[in-house]
């Protein structure tokens, strides 16, 4: 609402003479009773305010701002002493708003505003006037400068500098707390009235909040405001002017107030006793069930600790706090055995991590809860006694024998029989064995101590009833030396005398190993064999410390008489049994210079020490005869798959006959035999033999007579014929069935199956009879099948 308020201006001047002076003018503008303000223009008039002894001077005009009339608005009147009132002057305006929001009449010298003002726009104007010369355009007074101020009215609200306050204080907060601070401001002038004195009040929050009404300043006005219960407020403040008085403009703003959540509730369970199941198989560190005490207040305030303070399951269980939800995780620390204890009892507690002092009166900020844990019997497999076995055996012990035992049992309350047996991947050479019902481990085949010390063999322990039900335990065999093995050189001992030796020089001296171990260390014995004790040319001397020396006997040495001695040495340990070998030294006897140095030697091996020995080279010479051996082996297999045999040869005439399954090839047959040999008996070679077989009784061909050249293929055929048949030598072989030659009127005509099939009446084959002993079979064939007709 805008009130409009009337101003009375009363203008009192004196002067001396031509000096400004104050006409009441007739004409109104508006309906202000007020005088009328004219601005004299003079020679001294630039002075700001000039005062005389009788009179006052001015260079302003005031003016009301928001003028809602309809008439342009009067501001004041110009004067010049030297206007006569004929006319002749003309009064220009200059400055701000000059000609646009100011205009001034020419003649009379009245000012008015033509549009309504604001103050809050501009609220003061500065002007310029100057009283001129109408005809010749000079000015007759020097220019005025004067002042245009706008008076205000109480034309604006209080304007918040927010739309929207958010604040936040901590929940049960004393009365008095500070909130926020709001704040107004208003456009009108403050110097002027009361349009810019705001006072603050509450319209909506109480009785929660309270506000100061000049400062603005927000408190809390209720104790123990909960979060729990209610935690956002919206506050509405009012700011109005004019002191608060009626009539006064206002504006409006909201506060929304949060309470921020305080350590005031301590944790709660929902329930005294939880249950959870665990079967006995789950293994340790895997979670059991999950518990969780509520809590109203919020983030750290929420955070809770849990722990298992008593019960029997105290060092079976644990408990940890899962921070993204606040419960407690429980977990199992060691394995379980219903068998052994099949129920737990454990107390839990709840306690908050922060706790804030202030609250301490509210009561203990944890709680605590019981729970109970079932533990399920599950199929277990076998345990053994043992995590893992280690056993000991000599070497030496009979196969068979039992070197120890492995025990396992169902932890389970059926108690179901156990089977035993070894895992053959860790005994792939099947050294041992178990016994499948009590599980003792024998031995199945001999020991070595000296080819594998240890043996890392795995037994399995299964149950009867359900063998998916398993497990499995190491066992570690060591296995124990005895003295099974006799000392023997350290190395090969091949040496040499000089001819020119003298008696008792030492020519070389031996050293021995043991594959046996001593627990006391081992302690050889050196010593020549019976046979070459005596007549030895040479002599052994131990010199009981594992090694001995072998001395020359005589002065001097002869290579032409013996070039060469093997010296039997017998070596002995101190262990029981007593083992003991005979090595051979080999000394071979050559020249030497005057400082004992070998010159040379029957054995080339010695004039060469770093060559082979002989050994060596029989050895690489047998590898050579092998190989040359296996080479001419391998080529004669090769030479022999190349030839082919005559049973399978393209030429041989019963490949013929066992191909085409026929009597024969007819004279078109060219492939099968030569007809030129028919056509020319005399270039048949009776010389040769067959072939394809080897006759048992080797007999000179007879040679026959030559046929003339005029004979005829049958007869020739006749003649063979009956020679095959009157030679015992023959090989019992158709062969010669390939030339039949059936021609016209033939006796024997065909002998085909599948022709025999086709004939209509009865055949006889008594004349196979007459063809000779070799047809015998078949006669007495087909003789039968005839006689067998008749019946």
């Amino acid at each position: 609402m805008m009130r409009t308020y009337h101003c009375f201006w009363l203008l009192f001047w004196a002067g001396q003479p031509h000096q400004s002076f104050l006409t009441p003018l007739s004409k109104r503008t508006s309906g202000f009773p007020e005088k009328e303000k004219v601005l004299v223009l003079s020679g001294n008039s630039r002075r700001d305010l000039h005062r005389s002894k009788r009179s006052w001077m001015w260079n302003q005009f005031f003016l009301l701002e928001e003028y809602t009339g309809t008439d342009y608005q009067y501001v004041g009147k110009l004067h010049s002493d030297q206007d006569k009132g004929d006319g002749s002057l003309k009064y220009i305006l200059s400055g701000d708003g000059a000609g646009d929001l100011f205009i001034i009449n020419e003649n009379t010298g009245d000012i008015q505003a033509t549009k309504r003002l604001d103050r809050e726009e501009k609220p003061v104007y500065i002007l310029r006037a100057q009283a001129i010369n109408r005809r010749t355009g000079r000015p007759v007074e020097p220019e005025s400068e004067f002042i245009i101020k706008i008076h205000d009215i109480n034309d604006n609200e209080p304007m918040f500098t927010k739309d929207v306050y958010n604040a936040s204080i901590p929940e049960m907060s004393d009365v008095g707390t500070f909130v926020v601070q709001v704040t107004a401001t208003d456009a009108d002038d403050p110097t002027y009235g009361n349009s810019a004195k705001v006072v603050y009040s509450i319209l909506q929050g109480q009785p929660y909040f309270s506000v100061e009404s000049e400062t603005g300043i927000i408190k809390t006005a209720l104790l123990n405001m909960d979060r729990e219960n209610r935690e956002q407020y919206q506050v509405v403040i009012q700011a109005k002017d004019m002191g608060g008085q009626m009539g006064g403009l206002s504006g409006t703003t909201t506060v929304n107030i949060t309470l921020t959540d305080v350590n005031d509730n301590p944790p709660r369970f929902p329930q005294s006793t939880y249950q959870f199941r665990a079967p006995e198989s789950t293994p340790p560190d895997s979670p059991v069930g999950r518990i969780k005490a509520n809590d109203a207040d919020v983030n750290e305030n929420a955070e809770i600790e849990y722990s298992i303070t008593e019960g029997d399951g105290y060092d079976m269980f644990g408990i940890t706090t899962d921070k993204d939800t606040q419960e407690g995780i429980i977990t199992v620390k060691k394995a379980l055995d219903f068998e052994n204890k099949n129920l737990y009892i454990l107390k839990v507690e709840a306690t908050n991590t922060h706790v804030d002092p202030r609250f301490l009166y509210l009561g203990p900020f944890k709680d605590s809860a019981t729970v109970r844990i079932q533990v399920e019997d599950v199929d277990e497999p076998p345990v053994f006694s043992r995590p893992a076995y280690i056993m000991e055996v000599k070497e030496d012990v009979p196969m068979n024998s039992v070197i120890g035992t492995v025990t396992a049992q169902d932890p389970d309350a059926a108690k179901n029989p156990v089977k035993y047996s070894v895992d053959r991947h860790t005994d792939m050479d099947r050294v041992f064995n178990i016994n499948s019902g009590n599980g003792s481990i024998f031995t199945s085949k001999p020991l070595d101590r000296e080819t594998l010390l240890w043996h890392n063999i795995t037994v399995i322990a299964a149950e009867i009833n359900n063998p998916k039900q398993s497990s499995r335990v190491p066992v570690f065999i060591k296995v124990l030396d005895v003295n099974d093995n006799a000392p023997e050189f350290a190395m090969f001992y091949e040496t040499f005398v000089c001819e020119n030796a003298k008696a008792e020089q030492l020519i070389q001296t031996l050293s021995a190993v043991d594959k046996d171990d001593s627990y006391s260390g081992h302690q050889f014995s050196f010593s020549l064999a019976p046979e070459a004790a005596s007549s030895s040319n040479f002599t052994l001397q131990d010199n009981r410390d594992n090694t001995a020396g072998i001395f020359t006997r005589k002065t001097r040495y002869n290579r032409h008489e013996m070039s060469t001695y093997f010296l039997p040495v017998v070596i002995s340990d101190n262990d029981h049994p007593i083992q003991s070998s005979t090595e051979t030294v080999t000394i071979r006897v050559c020249a030497c210079d005057h400082r004992g140095k070998m010159l040379s030697c029957n054995a080339e091996a010695l004039i060469h020490p770093t060559g082979l020995s002989t050994g060596a080279l029989i050895a690489i010479l047998l590898c050579i005869i092998i190989l040359l051996v296996t080479v001419v082996l391998f080529a004669a297999l090769r030479r022999q798959r190349k030839k082919e045999p005559l049973i399978i040869s393209k030429e041989d005439i019963r490949d013929n006959i066992v191909s085409y399954n026929d009597e024969g090839g007819g004279e078109e047959d060219t492939q099968a035999f030569d007809i030129g040999t028919l056509r020319n008996p005399e270039a048949i070679d009776d010389n040769k033999l067959r072939r394809d077989i080897l006759p048992e009784t080797l007999f000179m061909p007879r040679r026959t007579a030559t046929a003339r050249d005029n004979t005829d293929v049958r007869d020739f055929i006749n003649q063979r014929l009956k020679e095959n048949d009157t030679d015992p030598t023959a090989p019992p072989y158709d062969s010669l069935a390939t030339y039949a030659y059936e021609g016209n009127g033939s006796v024997a005509e065909s002998l085909s199956s599948l022709e025999s099939v086709t004939t209509d009446g009865d055949q006889d084959y008594d004349y196979l009879s007459d063809w000779g002993p070799r047809f015998k079979k078949l006669a007495d064939m087909y003789g039968a099948m005839d006689s067998d007709k008749d019946s």
